[in-house]
């Protein structure tokens, strides 16, 4: 079964039953045991033509199939070099399988290898020519048997938290870079971060945490502040209609994760040129986005992970870039215990009903969104 989403109108969805075809040489079919359902997917629809991710799982137009963060295990190989059995962590489509023709990359690594190596996870990449043009992030399929990211125990975590961490640390990151063009945060003093509740949001503003003297402010809804409060995580936690009582006169950047028109506008024309970078990632808002022309202060960009992610292994080598963000994330994942609370949805109606909450802007923050195409909860 497929889960697909009208690219032309995102509350439009319906099920799409599978077939079961023959393998061509070099494919392999991998079961999807389970998918992390999240405000990301919504982002993922929203910018999905012009990033590409309607392209992952091709679909009938005017349908598309969501790439989701999930674990697989392959069960028909006709590919000589891989073979059944294993669990892969990697982007799959909402679906109970999927085909995919694999390259087999590194499957040298020990088992639960030292963090520095955890690089050597790599099983297989898809090499479908629908995928060629993505970086490897999203076409890499890693082994969790030999990935030092990977807990067993906290498998739902990593695949709620995993990718959009590593967004969150890139962008750190890259606003962080002393060697940048106008240097560490371009030289503001404070980072205001949108829909601070988010998964994204939370994860950036732990890697903002382990900054000394950069102050945080988390920007959210007066329904979520109380959670984003009780993070401890953000130095300063306002809502969207006391963006005009922070100080303007305080060199200022953005990191909005909202996509909200609205919201942008009321933070650029505050804070003005006082505002020294404005860093799209999100698309929480997404019936809101829009508006960026003619905007006081920096011209908003659109921050894309894989540029900076290969900036930073070809600056430190894989190794040390693996080490690195290791360390970040599973200080985050000791930190989820106080905060995260997992729900699976299982079936076609438990997955249609998780996007639902998800795109409507209903989900409790504090909840993290598991699926399974399985009328059964994983195991």
């Amino acid at each position: 079964m497929d889960f697909e989403v009208d690219r032309g109108d995102f509350r439009r969805t319906r099920i799409v039953a599978g077939e079961n075809t023959a393998l061509s040489p070099g494919q392999i079919r991998l079961a999807v045991e389970r998918f992390a359902l999240t405000t990301n997917n919504v982002t993922y629809a929203v910018v999905g033509d012009m990033l590409g991710y309607w392209g992952f799982f091709p679909a009938e137009a005017p349908w598309g199939r969501l790439p989701a963060m999930g674990l697989g295990s392959v069960i028909e190989s006709a590919h000589p070099d891989i073979a059944a059995g294993g669990r892969y962590f990697g982007f799959y489509p909402m679906s109970s399988d999927v085909v995919i023709a694999a390259e087999p990359l590194s499957s040298t690594a020990p088992a639960r290898p030292e963090v520095a190596r955890s690089t050597g996870a790599v099983a297989f990449r898809d090499i479908g020519a629908h995928r060629a043009q993505h970086a490897a992030t999203y076409t890499d399929f890693r082994d969790v048997a030999t990935d030092a990211m990977f807990n067993p125990d906290k498998a739902d975590e990593f695949l709620l938290l995993w990718g959009m961490f590593m967004t969150s640390f890139l962008v750190d990151d890259y606003l962080g870079d002393a060697d940048a063009e106008g240097g560490v945060f371009r030289g503001a003093g404070q980072t205001l971060v949108t829909s601070a509740s988010s998964k994204t949001s939370i994860c950036l503003a732990a890697c903002l945490a382990r900054r000394e003297g950069h102050h945080s402010i988390g920007v959210t809804s007066p329904r979520n502040r109380a959670f984003v409060d009780g993070l401890g995580l953000y130095d300063e936690v306002i809502t969207y209609d006391e963006i005009d009582r922070t100080d303007g006169r305080v060199h200022s950047g953005l990191v909005d994760m909202a996509g909200s028109g609205p919201v942008r506008s009321a933070i650029h024309t505050h804070f003005a040129d006082n505002l020294k970078f404005s860093i799209a990632v999100g698309a929480t808002h997404w019936e809101e986005m829009g508006g960026d022309s003619d905007l006081p202060g920096p011209r908003p960009e659109f921050f894309f992970a894989p540029g900076q992610s290969a900036k930073r292994v070809r600056d430190w080598g894989p190794d040390e870039f693996a080490n690195r963000s290791a360390r970040a994330f599973h200080d985050l994942l000791d930190h989820t215990e106080q905060w995260l609370t997992v729900v699976h949805g299982t079936g076609a109606d438990g997955v249609e009903a998780t996007y639902r909450e998800l795109l409507e802007g209903r989900a409790d923050p504090a909840i993290g969104y598991v699926c399974s195409m399985s009328e059964t909860s994983p195991p």
